[in-house]
């Protein structure tokens, strides 16, 4: 293929989803050094998830702001109220009444390093859509701040500037296959996406039971590849190394520890931490999940409750 049928392609596809791209400008009154209200404004990216004028933003872009206000790429201002919040995920959900054109969802687990990928928003306030093109350049990478930490992102080169913030991150296919949420300043283009299938168990938890539910046993781990198993000198070749217990967590209290080995989860073989979220999500009414975990002393079945 040509270069120019490939920048030809990519026009088409951004021409074709561009609607769906949203900007958000947030409002919130303060006071000035004289106790006069002064307006702070905010400004970020979303983007429209079905036709009922659904939007997915970051949680941080809307976060604290009485006013939210959703501008089109035709022009037009919505107030947008805000169904729900998910600081952990760094997740938000807003609603505007209007019938709106989608942007259609794909599947963050088959994506690929390498990968070409787009970002579109609103970067620095400026009318949007604004794109951006990169590679994915890494998966499953966790970062930390303000408080939380954010796991199994998508790590990609394409630029993401402030105002950025909640867009789409796009493959060829015109899927969105990520939520744009951080960028490491002076860190030479290192960017980062929630993968869209954390949107979707977002979205599953709030049809279900009202609320974001954050069901969670207590551990931070390591997908076992043949780089880790050498660097540790682990005894297996696939599972998921834990590296961190939360004090005063099932995990803690269960007795699972840092370079303990979780082999399976309800029986079923572990290769991903997103297996292991899965397993835990779909065990919340039992409110136990049951492991084989390889300790120093061998492999045991452990029955570790769940928190949410």
């Amino acid at each position: 293929m040509k270069l120019s049928d490939l920048s030809k392609e990519i026009v088409d596809l951004v021409n074709g989803i561009k609607d769906g791209v949203v900007s958000i400008v947030t409002t919130r009154l303060s006071v000035d050094n004289f106790f006069r209200p002064v307006p702070i404004r905010g400004v970020g990216s979303g983007f429209i998830i079905n036709t009922d004028g659904y939007i997915i933003t970051n949680n941080h872009v809307v976060a604290g702001y009485a006013e939210v206000d959703i501008i089109t790429p035709k022009g037009e201002k919505f107030l947008a109220s805000v169904v729900s919040r998910d600081p952990m995920r760094d997740l938000a959900l807003l609603k505007i009444d209007s019938h709106t054109t989608p942007l259609k969802l794909g599947d963050s687990d088959n994506i690929s390093i390498g990968e070409i990928v787009l970002a579109i928003g609103s970067p620095l306030g400026l009318p949007g859509p604004n794109v951006t093109m990169g590679v994915i350049s890494a998966k499953g990478r966790n970062i930390e701040g303000e408080g939380i930490i954010l796991e199994d992102l998508i790590q990609t080169d394409a630029a993401i500037n402030p105002g950025n913030s909640g867009g789409p991150l796009i493959n060829l296919e015109g899927e969105v296959i990520g939520v744009t949420t951080a960028m490491i300043p002076y860190a030479q283009g290192i960017s980062f996406a929630i993968p869209i299938n954390s949107v979707k168990r977002f979205l599953k938890m709030l049809a279900k039971y009202g609320r974001p539910i954050h069901p969670r046993i207590g551990v931070y781990i390591l997908q076992i590849n043949p780089q880790i198993k050498t660097m540790y000198g682990l005894p297996v070749d696939e599972g998921l190394l834990i590296v961190r217990v939360q004090y005063g967590s099932p995990a803690y209290y269960t007795g699972l520890n840092i370079g303990d080995i979780i082999l399976e989860a309800e029986g079923k073989p572990l290769k991903t931490p997103r297996e292991l979220r899965k397993a835990v999500e779909d065990s919340i009414e039992k409110g136990k999940i049951t492991l084989k975990v390889l300790k120093p002393s061998g492999p045991h079945i452990i029955e570790v409750p769940i928190e949410y």
